[in-house]
Formats: C-alpha cells, structure tokens, sequence
C-alpha cells in the first residue's frame, strides 16, 4: 500500500466506541441474581406463613435470604426469644422440608421493624 491508500484507510477507520450501553449489565444483574433472590424471597414467605404461628407472624418480616441464611426483622424482644426458641427446637427443620428451591442453612433473626410506614400525625401538623 502506498501513503495515499494508508491515509484513506485511517480516515475511514471505524470510531472505537467507547460508551457501553448500560442495559446490559443491568439486564443480566436483573435476570440472573435479582430475579432468583425474588423469587426465592417469595418462596420462602409462602412456607414461612405455613410454619410460623400467627401471634409471631404478626411481630416479624422477612427481610433478606441470601447464601441460604433468611434474615427475619422481630419487633420485640420477647417475640424474638420466642421465635429464637420455636427454630432450635424443629421450626428449622420444618422450614427446610418444606422449601425446596434452595439451600436454608439458617434462620438469622435480628431486632427491628420494616413490615409498615409510619406518617405523621395529622393533629401535630399545624
């Protein structure tokens, strides 16, 4: 090639694209791993509504499963010592018979409360 035919062939080159659409990492991070968490979540909400007795039910919340640990929010402490001791003593067990989508290792139980919102009350408004 003689310079002439070089110069066109490098004006003419193709521009490096150097912005990566971003739907597509957020695509496979959605569908692979977000969506498998989601669904398990659900899973586990079903047979936790099974297993667990109404006057704890209404105290705690599934708030994450991950690496076969499920994470329950108890809003008190009394509840919790309760729960704490219904899974040492077979809820565990009864739990990981009924779910079958994956691993339960265990039940991580920890203080807190995320199952409602909290607004303001309309007569402290002024």
């Amino acid at each position: 090639m003689d310079e002439w035919q070089l110069r066109n062939v490098w004006k003419n080159r193709q521009p490096y694209n150097r912005v990566a659409p971003l739907s597509e990492p957020l695509d496979y991070l959605l569908q692979h791993q977000l969506a498998k968490r989601v669904k398990q979540l659900g899973q586990l909400a079903v047979v936790w509504d099974e297993c667990i007795p109404e006057f704890i039910r209404e105290h705690a919340s599934l708030v994450s499963f991950n690496h076969g640990t499920l994470t329950a929010a108890v809003d008190s402490a009394p509840h919790r010592y309760q729960l704490q001791q219904l899974l040492a003593n077979g809820l565990l067990e009864a739990l990981r018979e009924r779910f079958r989508s994956g691993a339960l290792n265990r039940v991580r139980v920890v203080p807190g409360r995320y199952d409602y919102l909290e607004f303001p009350d309309a007569r402290t408004q002024a």
